[in-house]
């Protein structure tokens, strides 16, 4: 059995471990990357780059669907080929994957270490049944894997989930999905635009991660407009029928349906990959889904010397938070027992759905439920808006938070056209530590959708200028107030 010794020791070859490993070797360059499945990142193979792909061939199909609404009358019948789609998704996710793998080969062999690892101590990893790696220090980057429930049992390979999506060579005739968080509503309004029949079955009136109540039923009508979805459903049963799937629920109506569906979409949530490391044969403290507990600036899991970055400490999963965790994981762990916080950026999600969603900084729920702030919300719907309008992708609103007192912008959540922009132009501005009025002292150009995100600040702050006086429920408070 080889046995090898390391300053640093990262596990996990994805976004953040690959971070972990660039910044610890600014330090020293006795770092082992160690990698048990295949290389490229969960973005760039099955995540983020290839639902992107998937996206944009269905607004193609849907910009022709819609265009005799300005005039413009296709000649003949669009035909989706499902085979060419999934060919074009194939082919450019292997091209982003190509760029990881790159990547990978340009780090030295003696750097790189293949096989699964497993804690039998605190500084010791034993790597399959080949090798065993003494580390000063340790990164688990290990990431995520998504979240298989009990009821699908015995669905065998009529079972898919974002990591086979992916693979298809071609498209299905229909998909159930489960989950109408991001990855359901992404790939479902996905599959409906290309031709497939898709139902969404969801449950607690999940909507991506939208948390006001009129927003979130402003979307859950507007996508219960173009394909079925249901935000609390009854499921009823699920089972393996031949070569598909039988789902018994409760319709809207109230009614007991039957469908029967070519596969079932599982995108019930993701479980972080810690379950096999024999953490419990360290000294760390682990939360009741085995996680260890851990600083969020620092990534340090209690005074070890063992940080945990990216999907696999269960926090943000987002590739720009695992980029900036596997730094901030990478540096402390080749600098320890020196040790410092790391800089945390603006929270900030975006969905890619049509509307497309975002939320930036505090959300509503968590202002009105767990703050001790008393706050404003500015307004404004992009139905009437201008531009928005004359693009016909005038569905939507927008509110955004800002603190009673100074102004300060707090967060902001979106149900509309060019979400991911003007979610850009809000994170930046609350990153900034700006103010409404400061907002609205930059410039806005005329027609351009943006202009709708002036409309929500000037209401923001007109309620920030005459609070109660302007109406009794324009300043909210968390209930630490």
């Amino acid at each position: 059995m080889k046995k090898l010794k390391a300053d640093v020791a990262v596990i996990g070859a994805g976004t953040a471990g690959m971070n972990a490993f660039r910044s610890a070797r600014k330090h020293t360059d006795n770092v082992i990357l160690i990698e048990g499945g295949q290389y490229g990142t969960t973005c760039a193979r099955i995540g983020c780059m290839p639902s992107k792909l998937l996206i944009a061939a269905a607004e193609s199909a849907h910009s022709i669907e819609e265009a005799p609404a300005f005039g413009v009358f296709p000649s003949g019948k669009t035909r989706i080929d499902g085979v060419k789609v999934m060919e074009r998704v194939r082919s450019e996710r292997d091209r982003f994957v190509g760029f990881v793998l790159d990547t990978i080969d340009s780090i030295p062999e003696e750097n790189k270490l293949r096989g699964y690892a497993r804690f039998t101590d605190d500084h010791t990893l034993r790597i399959g049944e080949d090798a065993v790696v003494e580390a000063a220090s340790v990164v688990i980057a290990t990431g995520s894997s998504p979240s298989i429930l009990p009821i699908f049992d015995g669905l065998g390979d009529r079972l898919v989930t974002n990591e086979e999506v992916f693979y298809w060579k071609d498209l299905p005739s229909s998909v159930v999905v489960f989950g109408a968080g991001i990855i359901g509503l992404e790939l479902g309004q996905a599959l409906h635009r290309l031709g497939v029949r898709t139902v969404i079955l969801s449950k607690d009136g999940l909507v991506g991660p939208l948390n006001h109540p009129d927003i979130k039923e402003y979307a859950d009508k507007t996508f219960g407009d173009e394909f079925y979805l249901d935000t609390d459903a009854e499921v009823l049963s699920v089972e393996r029928k031949g070569d598909g799937v039988e789902v018994a629920y409760i319709d809207l109506d109230g009614k007991e349906r039957t469908e029967s569906f070519n596969y079932l979409l599982a995108a019930t949530g993701r479980t972080p990959n810690v379950r096999n490391l024999g953490l419990e044969n360290t000294g760390l403290a682990l939360d009741e889904a085995g996680v260890p507990f851990y600083d969020p600036f620092t990534l340090q899991c209690g005074d070890s010397s063992i940080f945990i970055a990216g999907d696999a400490n269960e926090d943000l999963p987002l590739l720009h938070e695992a980029s900036d965790e596997g730094t901030i994981a990478g540096e402390n762990a080749a600098r320890f027992p020196d040790i410092s916080s790391g800089k945390r950026t603006t929270p900030f999600t975006v969905v890619f759905t049509d509307p497309q969603m975002a939320v930036i900084g505090r959300g509503y729920e968590e202002l009105k439920n767990k703050s001790n702030l008393c706050f404003v919300t500015g307004k404004v719907s992009f139905e009437s808006q201008g531009r928005s309008r004359v693009m016909l992708v005038n569905k939507g609103l927008l509110n955004v938070y800002a603190q009673y007192g100074n102004g300060l912008l707090l967060g902001a959540e979106m149900f509309g056209p060019r979400a991911e922009h003007i979610g850009h132009l809000l994170a930046w501005a609350r990153e900034k530590k700006m103010t409404v009025s400061e907002m609205l002292e930059m410039p806005y150009y005329h027609p351009v959708i943006e202009e709708g995100l002036r409309t929500a600040l000037r209401d923001a702050g007109e309620k920030l200028r005459k609070g109660r006086a302007l109406a009794e429920d324009s300043i909210e408070c968390g209930p630490g107030i």
